[in-house]
């Protein structure tokens, strides 16, 4: 899940201890139980509350475990915890983002999980989301979490105009400018973010990089032919023009909830958040589709999500009980908790319950699923959006060109993969 993508202000407890995992300093007694430090990324005031319920429940079921919750920061947990790891003061669980992952196992920060109770019931989860948890072979982290984008929209504003939800981004734009005519609401806003502008990628079959080829495609043709198509819907009627600014994701996520645009591309992480809004206090008025197509009649976001991941720096006494956490934390019965009570997207097929496929929000994502890409098993793969997340805007705001912002993305990537050819 990409939730923090846009540097949103999520309120946020932390507190960085160097002996976070264990050992003297971990206020742990010889005759008492262990305690395991959590950092969860999730958004404090949604999503957090459901986890802390969860962790009271697991320590009553298990007296010999303590857990110390944290809920960090998302926009700054890769860092902090990439230092606490390198100074062996990480947290014994983190709930990585799906990009992080490998990224963590290839620098040995991670435990292998294969053969641990925390992947018992590996066979339960989505095949895709445990490759998408691998690192040379080796699974890294249980899947507790996943998203991808869609196209979402407001019912009552497409009927009103008589508008279908588009297949196409040509499509797209059409409906804009007939919403336009029909209601004086904006029909389509869009983002400048890198993570938001790879579906337009995805639909000329292309991406930033071909992994197995070991060649940068972020200023091929395709691509170009790409990004051209997501410039192109910041102008035009009904089409809202691009917001540069740092406060782009809250506005536009504001604009959409309370009916003053028609449609954006959004993920599952905001489900609670929609209904908050006034557009939707009947739930069934939030359509959901796959985002469009590009000229190859290709269409899909990239796969997110969370997984549990263990510390490799705590001992053995730590690592246990955190297997025993993450266990717990990614069976059905708790990804069922979770989805009902947040409104995500569980991993594993037995936690869709009759009562979680009955909220609306889940099930539309739940249909879009299908066409979501899975990610490159690249573990710089999730950091080659953060040149384009400089270089998007100011090609979005007019501030140089398309051809200048891809080839500065494509040096700065040349860094980051420097054996991958241009």
């Amino acid at each position: 899940m990409r939730r923090g993508i846009a540097a949103t202000a999520l309120v946020a407890s932390f507190a960085l201890a160097a002996t976070a995992c264990g050992g003297s300093d971990s206020g742990d007694k010889a005759d008492g139980p262990v305690t395991i430090t959590w950092w969860d990324t999730s958004n404090a005031t949604n999503e957090a509350p459901t986890y802390k319920a969860l962790i009271k429940d697991f320590e009553a079921a298990n007296k010999d475990v303590k857990v110390k919750y944290v809920n960090v920061q998302f926009d700054q947990a890769q860092n902090k915890f990439d230092t606490a790891a390198g100074a062996s003061g990480a947290p014994d669980v983190l709930r990585s983002e799906v990009g992080w992952t490998p990224a963590f196992a290839k620098k040995g920060y991670f435990l292998p999980l294969d053969g641990t109770e925390a992947l018992a019931d590996q066979a339960k989860f989505k095949p895709n989301l445990i490759e998408q948890a691998k690192y040379d072979g080796k699974v890294y982290g249980v899947p507790l979490v996943t998203d991808t984008l869609a196209l979402v929209y407001n019912k009552q504003l497409f009927e009103k105009a008589g508008v279908q939800a588009p297949k196409t981004w040509d499509d797209l734009k059409a409906a804009a400018a007939t919403i336009k005519s029909k209601t004086g609401v904006d029909g389509y806003w869009g983002s400048t973010q890198a993570y938001y502008a790879q579906t337009f990628l995805y639909g000329e079959g292309t991406d930033t990089v071909d992994a197995a080829a070991k060649k940068i495609t972020v200023n091929s043709d395709a691509a170009k032919k790409g990004y051209a198509t997501w410039l192109s819907l910041f102008s035009g009627k009904g089409l809202h023009k691009a917001d540069t600014t740092a406060d782009a994701y809250a506005h536009i996520q504001d604009a959409f909830v309370n009916g003053k645009v028609a449609a954006i591309i959004q993920g599952p992480w905001e489900i609670t958040n929609f209904y908050k809004g006034s557009a939707f206090a009947d739930k069934n008025n939030l359509g959901i589709a796959t985002v469009p197509a590009g000229s190859t009649g290709k269409a899909g976001a990239p796969t997110g999500g969370h997984n549990l991941s263990v510390y490799a720096g705590s001992d053995s006494a730590h690592q246990k009980a955190a297997l025993k956490f993450v266990n717990f934390m990614t069976s059905a019965k708790s990804q069922s908790t979770i989805a009902l009570k947040n409104s995500t997207l569980p991993t594993r097929d037995d936690a869709y319950t009759t009562e979680v496929k009955a909220d609306p929000g889940i099930a539309g994502y739940g249909t879009v699923l299908a066409a979501a890409q899975p990610r490159p098993a690249l573990p710089e793969y999730s950091s080659l959006w953060g040149p384009l997340d400089i270089e998007l805007p100011k090609v979005a705001g007019g501030k140089e060109s398309l051809d200048k912002g891809l080839s500065n993305a494509e040096v700065a990537i040349a860094k980051l993969v420097p054996d991958f050819s241009k």
